[in-house]
């Protein structure tokens, strides 16, 4: 089995052989570094709770590759259930859950305190939860044809927003911070984690330059910020075309590039766009109630969202 989790992150190839380059870790994981770095100057003490986070983003990505059939035939790292098939991925998976609590209690012996300990352990259950609920969500999604924003909102709240906030406000526990510092870095970890969110939704329909050559989500009827906008904001035929479309029982390559069409009519890109924006606002505004200097976090923000 764990040659399996190896393979999946990325430091083995299917026949159990070391590789020289591993993939690119979750930006979650580090920012429980980059908050208690932020708040004493060192980083080191957050490092179980970093390799925990990083755990439960490959949990997470393992059961969505199976559930969204990803593959990844592109790249010579297809996705575990299609190598081994989705019952072991689904095993893996569970697997990387039970790494991820063993790797949290570590904490242990990095001289925190047994209340914070068990603090961050009751975190990362209820985030993982919570996580379920949002993917949950996101999959019923996917037979309505009209989900409201708010639903969106609170969908995304607890899939993307809840692990980035469990991350950076344990990374605000181990340095020792008072509840009112950690309460700001709790809700600058959420709205960081969802405007992370909404940019990939961005980039999934139009691609990080801009090309609309990555709209893979949408063969799934995926309900991303800015279809639920189209068809809350456009006009009567818009959202009947939208409508229409969705409902076909599967969609093909060219019904991905007239939704797009229809998307741009209503500038659709422009309006998520602008959430993103406003979110990455509330994290900074949060880092600044705390009274901690937040330059290296801007810079982390820069690094996350990755706005022009």
């Amino acid at each position: 089995m764990y040659d399996l989790l190896r393979y999946h992150l990325g430091w083995s190839d299917q026949n159990g052989e070391s590789l020289s380059v591993s993939r690119d870790r979750n930006f979650q994981s580090f920012l429980a570094m980059a908050v208690c770095e932020a708040i004493t100057g060192e980083y080191n003490k957050a490092l179980p709770v970093a390799a925990s986070i990083e755990l439960i983003c490959n949990f997470i990505e393992v059961h969505g590759e199976v559930q969204g059939g990803r593959i990844d035939t592109n790249t010579d790292h297809p996705t575990i259930w299609w190598v081994w098939g989705p019952a072991q991925a689904i095993n893996a998976g569970d697997g990387l859950h039970a790494l991820a609590r063993a790797t949290m209690m570590r904490l242990s012996g990095c001289d925190v305190g047994e209340e914070a300990v068990l603090e961050a352990m009751r975190s990362l259950d209820n985030t993982c939860l919570t996580l379920c609920e949002g993917q949950y969500m996101d999959l019923a999604f996917q037979d309505q044809l009209m989900v409201s924003s708010t639903d969106y909102f609170a969908m995304v709240d607890r899939k993307s927003g809840s692990l980035s906030e469990c991350s950076a406000k344990l990374g605000s526990v181990i340095a020792g911070a008072s509840e009112e510092i950690t309460s700001a870095f709790s809700e600058f970890g959420k709205n960081l984690g969802m405007a992370w969110q909404i940019k990939q939704d961005i980039d999934d329909l139009w691609g990080k330059s801009g090309d609309g050559v990555t709209a893979n989500n949408l063969l799934n009827k995926k309900k991303n910020l800015p279809i639920i906008y189209a068809l809350e904001s456009g006009s009567t035929s818009i959202k009947r075309e939208i409508g229409s479309i969705y409902m076909k029982r599967v969609l093909e390559p060219s019904d991905i590039s007239r939704v797009l069409e229809l998307l741009n009519e209503v500038d659709a890109k422009t309006f998520a766009t602008r959430e993103v924006i406003s979110r990455v606002e509330l994290a900074r505004e949060q880092v600044m109630a705390s009274g901690i200097s937040g330059d290296k976090l801007d810079d982390f923000i820069d690094r996350v969202i990755g706005l022009e």
